[in-house]
């Protein structure tokens, strides 16, 4: 019987994610108004039975840590576990993780320990929804050292990817890693064959790109990792295509990398559209994250339109549309909120700290009275004082990081806990 050992991997710095990943890792941010970004990898992980999970972490892992912590408990009877594995000094290496290939050969004599028979290696920041057992039962019935995650896209999306060239028989017989917009690629589009038995509408035109979700058979990951190659990517994966039996498992649904800011404001929104990509209501698969116990959201006359309204909100007279608002967020009258993902607050104010904020001059948690804001991420507990103006007003805003606030594609960004006065104009 197939024993699954899962590996997410938890990235680097998250730079390209900042300031959203100043103080945490970039797994651990806040996504969909109630859930973290490494819920979407475990989630994915559970549904399928595969309950022996590792993340590698070794960045900011404080909050990734409590997240986890406090979230995936599972009872004595069936050996699962979700459990962190953060970059550490031995006696053979006293470097940091110098790669995604690296980061797995370093923590080798951890997973042996499980004596699996094959491991799954995933990104932590990537959102879709894939039934892995399905990859796993390919993966056997080709025989596969290894099988890689792979999702059609037309040629003109291919240039930030990995993406390969196939056999009839799904075997991948070339890689190529982030390929240059005028290079030829004709003979990497996806053959016929494939795009008949899987459907793809955009057929004929289109190549598979890598998705960084890889299964291993124990034996494949030994060798390929048998060596001083840092990353799977561009390291391993082409090797592997020379030397082992390597084929390609087509995803053909909704998956995105949430790696820029922009991408991951835009994933969030389209949560709250009518008919999303994303579907958080699918109950046969669904998405874990930690229990809460809080109160139902409390609306006091409020006009909300395509908005999701995590538990424990509470919302008094304001006008929200295409919006998160996540947990515990307190919205104050006046508010108005166009595109705004609010990521809430970790504790709610008693009376007492709201009365000491009056003598300290400081806003209360949350939005603040008759605050406008435009196309913006507010972090976790922010204090934005009434009358704000956020992405209102004709001003210019150049990409940049300011003393409590950045700005991203244009997508204004209010770090954790910053404090913004009344009458603040971004």
């Amino acid at each position: 019987m197939e024993k699954v050992l899962s590996i997410v991997l938890g990235g680097g710095v998250g730079s390209r994610l900042f300031p959203l990943t100043k103080q945490r890792a970039k797994p651990a941010v806040p996504f969909g108004g109630k859930y973290r970004l490494v819920d979407i990898a475990i989630s994915n992980c559970l549904n399928a039975g595969f309950r022996q999970i590792y993340i590698l972490t070794q960045y900011q892992s404080a909050s990734l840590n409590n997240h986890v912590a406090n979230t995936y408990i599972f009872d004595t009877f069936n050996r699962g576990f979700v459990q962190i594995l953060a970059a550490e000094q031995t006696l053979e290496s006293n470097d940091w993780f110098l790669g995604t290939a690296d980061a797995v050969r370093k923590n080798m004599i951890h997973f042996q320990n499980q004596s699996p028979t094959h491991y799954l290696v995933m990104a932590g920041d990537q959102l879709y929804r894939m039934d892995l057992n399905d990859m796993l039962l390919q993966h056997i019935e080709t025989k596969a050292d290894l099988t890689v995650a792979t999702l059609p896209v037309p040629r003109s999306r291919v240039g930030g990817l990995g993406i390969m060239q196939i056999a009839p028989d799904r075997k991948i017989t070339r890689f190529l890693e982030k390929p240059p917009a005028e290079m030829d690629l004709s003979d990497m589009i996806v053959p016929e064959t494939i795009c008949r038995e899987e459907e793809l509408e955009i057929g004929g035109q289109c190549c598979l790109a890598s998705m960084g979700i890889y299964i291993f058979s124990a034996d494949a990951m030994a060798r390929v990792l048998d060596n001083s190659l840092t990353d799977f990517g561009k390291d391993i994966i082409p090797a592997a295509v020379k030397d082992l039996g390597v084929y390609a498992y087509v995803f053909n649904g909704y998956w995105e990398d949430i790696g820029t800011i922009k991408s991951f404001y835009e994933a969030n929104l389209n949560l709250a559209s009518i008919n999303p990509d994303f579907n958080l209501y699918y109950e046969t698969m669904p998405l874990y994250t930690r229990r809460r116990d809080l109160p139902p959201s409390k609306i006091n006359y409020s006009t909300i339109s395509q908005t999701l309204a995590s538990e424990g909100s509470i919302i008094t007279n304001a006008n929200i549309s295409m919006s998160i608002v996540g947990i515990r967020t307190v919205i104050e009258s006046g508010a108005n909120l166009d595109g705004v993902i609010c990521m809430g607050a970790d504790f709610y104010e008693t009376p007492e700290d709201k009365e000491s904020n009056r003598k300290k001059g400081v806003p209360d948690i949350g939005i603040g009275r008759s605050c406008i804001i435009k196309r913006a991420i507010i972090d976790k507990n922010a204090r934005i004082g009434d009358n704000c103006r956020l992405g209102i007003d004709n001003l210019p805003r150049p990409d940049g990081d300011h003393e409590n606030w950045s700005i991203r594609d244009g997508i204004i960004v209010i770090p954790k806990n910053t404090v913004l006065q009344p009458g603040t104009v971004i």
